[in-house]
């Protein structure tokens, strides 16, 4: 396979290390279907790939890797901490075994994927991070649906910030305090169901959008999203479709239609409320 690459643009993290602002996300992807989605997309110009311990996938995300024949240091891998790995100890095990199933001798971006701040033990996974970042397992740290008040705790009790927040963030949920406190303190905002499932692109705003600027719906939101600054890694295991998402450094939104979309913002979630979710 000969893969391209399109010209998605980096956004340089608190630490100095450039992560591609468009990546692709293997959340829900089968694990025997992994591999074959992440070569497609490594095909269509991705560079960025989103896994977790919890998708039971990094296997798949690897092998697409190695068998694709773009270089490793060409590719931004992300993995996060299974929610029953919380603590120093277990945080620094956990990363050893996505290497392993990884086949890669380090991740470029290391995820506390949720807070739980009932077992109050988010703050000695961090520490566990940083001791990763030390030893170069994790290029970069950060963190996955912490709130205003979990990030603050990290800043009054560690000595680094985190390079990311990955949050739920959408037309319908548009974060806009927590994206704030982000710009203050240097910490990027990735959105992770960044189409809310499909659930907005019904939206009557989206579709005259849509025929606007001949995209679609899906393809608007996601241009929506790289004019904010975030983030973004959609996912589909459709070629055309994983194709299609990253169609979207031909257009513009402008300032008008931006604002348009602004206006959808309902606070609704469509995952866990991070306060109370609890694995």
């Amino acid at each position: 396979m000969t893969a391209h690459t399109t010209n998605v643009p980096g956004i340089e993290l608190n630490n100095g290390v450039t992560i591609p602002q468009f990546g692709f996300g293997v959340f829900q992807i089968p694990p025997e279907e992994t591999a074959e989605a992440v070569r497609t997309a490594l095909d269509a110009g991705y560079r960025h790939f989103d896994t977790a311990q919890m998708y039971r996938n990094e296997e798949g995300v690897g092998e697409g890797i190695r068998s694709s024949g773009v270089p490793r240091e060409e590719v931004f891998v992300t993995t996060k901490l299974a929610n029953d790995a919380h603590g120093h100890d277990n945080a620094i095990n956990a990363l050893e075994g996505s290497l392993r199933r990884l086949g890669l001798d380090y991740v470029d971006l290391y995820l506390i994927h949720w807070p739980l701040p009932h077992q109050d033990k988010y703050v000695k996974t961090w520490e566990g991070f940083e001791e990763l970042a030390r030893a170069g397992k994790a290029r970069s740290i950060g963190v996955s649906n912490f709130q205003l008040e979990h990030l603050e705790e990290l800043a009054r009790t560690t000595g680094t910030v985190p390079a990311v927040n990955q949050v739920e963030l959408h037309p319908a949920l548009q974060q806009t305090e927590l994206r704030a406190y982000h710009r203050a303190h240097g910490i990027a905002t990735e959105a992770w169901s960044p189409l809310a499932q499909a659930e907005v692109l019904s939206d009557p705003v989206l579709t005259g959008l849509a025929e606007k600027y001949g995209k679609s719906a899906a393809q608007v939101v996601l241009r929506w999203h790289l004019q904010l600054g975030n983030i973004v890694f959609p996912k589909s295991a459709t070629p055309a479709r994983i194709r299609e998402n990253i169609d979207v450094f031909d257009f513009e939104l402008d300032d008008a239609d931006a604002d348009a979309i602004g206006k959808l913002d309902a606070d609704h979630r469509i995952g866990p409320d991070p306060d109370t979710f609890r694995g």
